[in-house]
C-alpha cells in the first residue's frame, strides 16, 4: 500500500472527520473508499462511452447487430417478461 498526501479544503476535511466519527470508521478508510468508488465510476463511464462510440460508428455496417438476431432477442425478452434496467 502506498501513502498519498491530499490537501483538502477546510469544509471537506470537516465533513470527512464528522462522517468518520459518526460511522466509527477512520477518515482515511472513508477517503480511500470514496476514491475507489470514483475511480470505478470513471472506468465504467469510459467503457460505456467507448461501447457507445463503437456502436454509433458501426451502425449500418456489417459490424451492426444482425436484424434476425435482434428480433430473436426482442422476442425472447417479450416472451420471458424480462425488463432491462
Amino acid at each position: 500500500m502506498k501513502n498519498f498526501h491530499v490537501p483538502l479544503p477546510d469544509e471537506t476535511y470537516d465533513r470527512l472527520r464528522i462522517a468518520a466519527e459518526r460511522s466509527k470508521v477512520p477518515a482515511t478508510c472513508l477517503a480511500r473508499e470514496a476514491i475507489d468508488f470514483w475511480l470505478r465510476q470513471q472506468l465504467r463511464r469510459a467503457r460505456h462511452d467507448a461501447i457507445a462510440a463503437f456502436a454509433a460508428e458501426a451502425a449500418g455496417t456489417s459490424l451492426d447487430l444482425d436484424g434476425e438476431l435482434e428480433a430473436a432477442g426482442i422476442e425472447h425478452l417479450v416472451r420471458t417478461g424480462k425488463v432491462s434496467k
